[in-house]
């Protein structure tokens, strides 16, 4: 028996990902460079990644 996952890679790193079963609309970090990833699509136990633009807050230093 084995267990379901998915594969991907870092658009930003290229580092390659293995994760759980995920969806559509989903977050993920990425190891690696700890960029937040979006999933884009799913096919084929494969994973289209997007970068999710992070706004960091300004606490006016």
């Amino acid at each position: 028996m084995s267990t379901a996952t998915l594969t991907g890679a870092c658009p930003e790193c290229e580092t390659d990902l293995t994760t759980p079963p995920m969806i559509q609309g989903e977050t993920l970090s990425c190891p690696e460079c700890m960029l937040t990833l979006r999933v884009d699509d799913v096919r084929d136990d494969k994973l289209s990644l997007q970068m999710v633009e992070v706004q960091l807050r300004d606490w006016g230093q």
